[in-house]
């Protein structure tokens, strides 16, 4: 197949190019002007980017289907363009921290993911009760990191000490992995919830026991044993932009952070309720512009959707104590971007390139096949068309998640094809056109 006419977001370019994109074997053969050949698929007025990364997804699958699957969160998935994503250990039964499970997880979602995936191993407070060494070495070639909490309200998953921490990097250091970290302070937090429960079940209440100095402390300190005991960090959904700078400049620390980041804030829970709420929260008006400014100057790595959704039943309890954490993402993650940062704040190509693929490719040692559109690398790619607008209903979502903050908004661009290792997985006139089995396990090239 040939994409012949589009214009073609190529690495390191400070503009889109007219380029033809020849696809041989489900992987890019050649880039060049009037390419010969049969095989046309016409991109007349089309822009063509990599397929986009999500690199924190939980699509709990086994264990927790009534939130989410596999075969409906990576549909969604096709759906916004993205073409790889990654799955958390945490929110699945049993939580991918053995080789035993990930076997276990494996066999249940093989053969439904439309979409390229890989995984996540997960080191709990459980897990010191067994030989933790053993079990993260006979994970690591199956797992592209290890992702610890320091919070953390799952029964399945507890937190780990500072002092498990310290172990956990230690270990995963000689197993060339990073760990990931969800950084919020576990007795700010015990503290602060604690009196925020006394006072009320506002939203106000909730916003203020998960202040911007539990995220900032947590940073900090695992910056710091990272640095002291040579580990390799990545903070997940980064929320405060104190935080981002902490972590900027460090060869041992990556962060990422998230849409709902970008576009909201505290005072948004007066409007939209649970459908906003997220561990972390969102936080005060000015973090917004300052965490988009920090992805610009690269201080943070890469957005991630950190795809969570539930069912209304758990997100509407009457509480905001007992409202589910988390929103479905993966399907408005590229658009978002697209729309808000690379055509509205008119964030630099390269730079765009690099937060919704590249960097997350690097970073878990996809680069060599996926992460940019090159000769050699899986034909993983997007065809949107920049002059159509795309009105964010829900319902609509593939994902079992329909509750959404970001319902009714309205982004520029439409995603009219998502094309993986060759093959069209989504049209936008025919929907999904892949089968559950089309996606690939990736593991560290």
């Amino acid at each position: 197949m040939i994409i012949k006419n589009g214009l073609v977001a190529l690495p390191g370019e400070k503009a889109l190019h007219p380029c033809d994109i020849e696809i041989v074997g489900g992987k890019i053969l050649t880039l060049g002007q009037d390419l010969p050949g049969s095989n046309i698929l016409d991109a007349h007025g089309l822009q063509i980017f990599p397929g986009a990364i999500d690199p924190h997804v939980h699509f709990n699958d086994p264990g927790f289907t009534e939130r989410e699957d596999f075969i409906h969160g990576s549909q969604a998935a096709a759906a916004g363009g993205v073409t790889t994503i990654i799955d958390m250990p945490c929110t699945s039964i049993p939580p991918v921290t053995t080789l035993e499970n990930f076997k276990i997880k494996l066999e249940a979602i093989a053969l439904k993911s439309v979409v390229d995936f890989g995984f996540f191993g997960g080191v709990s407070g459980k897990c010191f009760e067994s030989d933790v060494e053993k079990n993260m070495q006979q994970l690591a070639p199956e797992v592209l990191g290890f992702k610890t909490y320091f919070v953390s309200s799952m029964e399945t998953f507890p937190r780990v000490t500072l002092e498990q921490f310290i172990r956990v990097l230690q270990l995963a250091a000689p197993l060339d992995r990073p760990v990931l970290l969800h950084a919020e302070d576990y007795e700010t937090v015990t503290q602060c919830e604690a009196m925020e429960r006394k006072k009320g079940n506002r939203w106000e209440n909730y916003v203020a026991s998960r202040p911007e100095e539990a995220e900032i402390l947590a940073v900090r300190k695992a910056v710091d044993l990272a640095e002291r005991w040579g580990g390799n960090l990545h903070i997940v959904h980064v929320s405060t932009a104190e935080a981002a700078h902490y972590l900027s400049g460090k060869t041992f620390a990556t962060g990422e952070t998230c849409p709902h980041y970008l576009e909201f804030s505290r005072d948004d829970f007066a409007r939209l309720g649970s459908a906003l709420k997220t561990a972390p929260c969102v936080k005060g008006p000015s973090e917004k512009e300052k965490l988009w400014a920090c992805l610009k100057e690269s201080m943070l790595d890469f957005i991630a959707s950190d795809h969570a959704p539930a069912p209304s039943t758990q997100k509407n309890t009457g509480s905001v104590w007992t409202d589910y954490a988390g929103i479905p993402g993966t399907q408005t993650l590229f658009l978002y971007a697209y729309s808000q940062g690379f055509c509205r704040r008119h964030m630099s190509l390269d730079t765009f390139l690099k937060i919704t693929s590249e960097n997350a490719a690097r970073r878990y040692g996809l680069f060599d096949r996926k992460g940019s559109i090159e000769p050699g690398k899986d034909a993983d790619l997007i065809l949107i068309d920049p002059h159509q607008t795309t009105e964010i209903h829900g319902q609509s979502f593939f994902s079992k998640g329909k509750i959404t903050p970001f319902e009714g908004q309205i982004f520029q661009g439409k995603i009219l094809k998502t094309i993986l290792r060759g093959q069209t997985i989504y049209d936008a006139e025919k929907g999904i056109t892949a089968s559950p089995g089309t996606g690939h396990i990736l593991r560290k090239g």
